[in-house]
């Protein structure tokens, strides 16, 4: 999945700061440059040509989404704060999965932005959504246990479906047949031709909004039952612990935990087994005594705090894909628009309209929701979206500031082994796998512990755990872009 993880690579020329970052007829490149294989001696030396420009804004974009998402998985246990909201509105860690999103789509602009051959293209495109999807089954579906578990398998009755890089590579996939087969030869050189020319990719955005709004506020949610395993449950004879809870429904358009359209549609496709059995309203002032934290139930909880819930489920997935979408927005600004100005200026206004419209929304009863992923709340992330990389890429490439953020940026070069090794754990398990004499006396735990002790509190020993496994990806990533390692799907 190349749009996904390093679509684009830094700026290969800091010498001459006044030179505009693309020149008429500069190509952006998708990919970090590989090492160039050196010229055998003797060789006839070829005219030098310029080397295309790149936007090293997307790279620090990528990367600080990425940093993002391992400090609020791994620090949000400790700083409640930070972690996502648990239905209804937002925090710091509800903008990360639209910025990934976003970031894909701006990163599919540039990669089929020339697509001479359709089908093959197309089918370059479903492969890699194939293959990132099965990898989000792997990592995500239950298989791998995480830290402080040194287990592995799953029951594949029970195995989760979706999950973030199922949605990642649905929201790809969709980007990517859009920008293909969507897009008319139309020469932009105005305005008018820029509008013509992706009218109807804008058209299949809005007619995605459309259904999922009849959806969600037209569907039928009838009572539903779901399974839970009782205290009574033994491992010698396991079907004595699970009881069926019935949830009372009967009603159209509710946006609360127990009664949407967005969890109907996954019990009715994917079926309740298969869906994430730990969601985050269970963190409601309903489900939990420590809200907005886990906690156990309070007195006369309702049964639905038991129930489960995907975050990325069908409906909700199929709404993230627009945030794809606003990606290709803004990565269509930036190939034909030629100066700073012009890209910064039809940033700013795309954003400010997003983010106004996501709070109209929710003014006239929509609210933020990360979980059903509603409309207002994909407007606001988009346009927070926005606002960050018009942020990033006045610094980057336009100031051109970029040693305090180049940690960022060898990240962002890296994103897809970065994420699948932290974010899923899957590198601090096997590190854990080797212990001293008890599974608790490992270098992960004793590092954190370690930690603890300094600052003499839990949650600050955590953070600064936490601060310090981001940097050492980033290192991680440094060495890999000096050897010119780029992990592609």
């Amino acid at each position: 999945m190349d749009a996904t993880v390093v679509a684009v690579a830094s700026d290969g020329d800091d010498g001459d700061r006044r030179r505009p970052l693309l020149q008429t007829g500069n190509e952006i490149l998708p990919y970090p440059e590989s090492p160039s294989r050196p010229q055998p001696a003797g060789a006839d030396a070829k005219p030098e040509q310029q080397k295309p420009q790149r936007v090293a804004s997307l790279d620090v974009f990528r990367g600080l989404t990425v940093a993002v998402m391992i400090l609020v998985d791994d620090a949000g246990g400790a700083w409640p704060g930070i972690n996502h909201a648990p239905w209804f509105g937002v925090t710091v860690a509800d903008f990360v999965m639209p910025a990934f999103l976003f970031i894909i789509g701006v990163s599919a602009a540039l990669v089929f932005k020339k697509t001479p051959n359709k089908i093959a293209t197309t089918k370059k495109a479903a492969f890699r959504a194939i293959k990132l999807f099965i990898l989000g089954v792997i990592l995500q579906g239950g298989y791998i246990h995480g830290r402080h578990k040194l287990t592995y398998g799953v029951d594949l009755d029970h195995i989760r479906l979706l999950g973030v890089l199922q949605r990642i590579a649905i929201g790809y996939f969709l980007a990517a047949i859009s920008e293909i087969w969507l897009v008319n030869n139309t020469s932009v050189d105005s305005p008018v031709s820029f509008v013509k020319k992706y009218f109807v990719e804008w058209i299949m955005a809005i007619m995605i909004s459309a259904l999922y709004i009849g959806l969600v506020f037209g569907l039928y949610v009838p009572n539903w039952e779901f399974t839970v395993q009782t205290s009574n449950s033994t491992f010698s004879n396991p079907s004595n612990g699970v009881g069926i809870k019935t949830i009372q429904c009967g009603l159209r358009g509710s946006l609360g935990p127990p009664c949407n359209a967005v969890g109907f549609v996954d019990r009715v496709l994917l079926g309740e087994s298969h869906l994430y059995k730990n969601p985050v309203y269970k963190r409601t002032k309903e489900c939990s005594i420590n809200s907005p934290d886990y906690g156990r139930l309070p007195p006369n909880a309702p049964d639905w705090c038991l129930a489960p819930f995907d975050p990325e489920g069908l409906l909700s997935t199929l709404m993230a894909a627009v945030s794809c979408f606003v990606g290709l927005h803004f990565g269509h600004v930036l190939i034909h628009c030629k100066t700073h100005s012009q890209r910064m200026v039809s940033w700013l206004l795309a954003s400010t309209v997003l983010t106004v419209s996501g709070f109209l929304l929710q003014l006239l009863g929509m609210p933020f929701s990360k979980p059903l992923y509603t409309v207002s709340y994909m407007l606001l992330a988009g346009g927070v979206s926005g606002f960050l990389l018009l942020l990033l890429y006045c610094i980057v490439d336009v100031i051109h500031i970029k040693k305090p953020l180049i940690l960022f940026q060898w990240m962002g070069m890296n994103a897809l082994i970065v994420y699948v090794l932290a974010a899923c754990e899957l590198f601090p398990t096997l590190i854990q796998g080797f212990y001293w004499r008890s599974p608790e006396n490992n270098l992960v735990d004793a590092t954190e512990c370690l930690l603890q002790a300094i600052f003499h509190s839990k949650r600050w020993g955590t953070l600064a755990f936490v601060l310090v496994e981001i940097i050492f990806w980033c290192l991680a990533a440094c060495f890999l872009h000096m050897k010119g390692v780029y992990l592609r799907l």
